[in-house]
């Protein structure tokens, strides 16, 4: 059957049928236009575990999500395929938790690792510096296969250090190219807690790759001085819309839609939307890493998309990162969000890019 006589026969508006792929969608991989890169990874979280559960929870979050996008209205007909997990991904993060979950212990505690019997705190975070160059070629390599295909694509983490080689990938592919990072922290650490490629530390190695001109921060609430030092001192290449500052404006008689257009106006004409899950308000993710009061309602953060489709920008590409299941296995509701979240910004990116369903 062919992917026209599949449009023909699929209802998106009967219930999600888990025996098709992500979404309940009837097409192969090779039949989808979207294709989401699974990386179930959160070595480096600092504080809960949980993120790399995220990529299966929200698949099974998106069979109960309705087909209909108010935006782009015939999206389902582009197909959106979830790649397949990598399991040494997978395996690897599990493993190397364990041995930093053992260093950090130390470091909040206020001990030296050194200091403990048979605890070499070099060579673990030799070792995991390394697993995740691993990683982060693993990831380089997967979205320049997809982005050579000319599909849109999108990475589902894990947590925030996860989409480094797609922007990588994306350099060596379009050239320069600016961030869009929606996000509750900074991201600008260097070697986070010793960790090079830390989550804490994603935009501080992201700007390593010359081709990233600019870097837009949006609802940003949590930084230490350090970073803020990095952004004042940036000669414009960052540009931070602090939450606090947001906020302020907007009891100030400032509409969203004005901030929105300051912040598009900021933003080069090639984008990269880099989303960091709690930077939405946490009632909408309260099990994610390190939620932070503040933050966005869902649709804020569309609106802003949208805008950015309309401007005639090119959204590159995206991740969405730091869902966290619930403990108990009914408390699905982060993957709920994240699932609806995910949808509607792969369905917008791929507008961006001319494609519409």
């Amino acid at each position: 059957m062919t992917k026209l006589d599949k449009i023909k026969n699929f209802n998106p508006n009967d219930i999600g049928n888990k025996n098709a792929g992500m979404y309940g969608l009837p097409f192969t991989q090779d039949e989808c236009e979207i294709q989401i890169i699974p990386v179930p990874w959160e070595v480096t979280v600092s504080y809960a575990t949980g993120t790399a559960e995220g990529p299966h929870a929200i698949l099974d979050a998106s069979y109960q999500v309705d087909l209909y996008d108010p935006f782009v209205p015939e999206a389902w007909k582009m197909g959106i395929f979830l790649d397949d997990f990598e399991e040494s991904v997978n395996f690897k993060s599990y493993s190397l938790r364990k041995k930093a979950e053992h260093y950090l212990k130390f470091l909040a505690e206020g001990e030296t690792p050194e200091e403990h019997f048979n605890f070499d705190a070099g060579t673990i975070l030799t070792e995991i510096n390394e697993e995740c160059r691993v990683m982060n070629a693993w990831v380089k390599q997967r979205s320049l296969h997809f982005l050579n295909q000319n599909k849109t694509v999108g990475l589902l983490g894990g947590d925030h250090s996860t989409p480094l080689g797609m922007m990588q990938a994306l350099a060596e592919k379009f050239g320069n190219f600016g961030v869009l990072q929606i996000d509750a922290h900074a991201d600008l650490r260097d070697a986070y807690e010793g960790f090079e490629f830390s989550h804490a530390s994603i935009m501080f190695n992201a700007l390593k790759i010359k081709e990233l001109t600019k870097l837009v921060q949006v609802g940003i609430r949590d930084y230490c001085e350090e970073e803020l030092n990095l952004i004042n001192n940036s000669n414009g290449r960052i540009t931070t819309f602090f939450d606090r500052d947001i906020k302020q404006s907007q009891y100030n008689g400032e509409s969203w839609s004005a901030i929105c257009d300051k912040i598009i106006s900021t933003l080069p004409d090639k984008v990269y939307l880099s989303f960091d899950i709690d930077g939405l308000d946490p009632k909408l993710c309260p099990h994610t890493g390190t939620p932070v009061a503040g933050g966005f309602e869902v649709e804020q953060i569309l609106f802003l998309l949208e805008k950015i489709v309309k401007s005639g920008k090119q959204i590159l590409a995206f991740d969405l990162n730091e869902v966290a299941p619930g403990p108990d296995d009914s408390d699905d509701w982060d993957a709920n969000v994240a699932a609806r979240l995910l949808y509607r910004i792969a369905n917008l990116v791929a507008r961006s890019n001319g494609k519409k369903g």
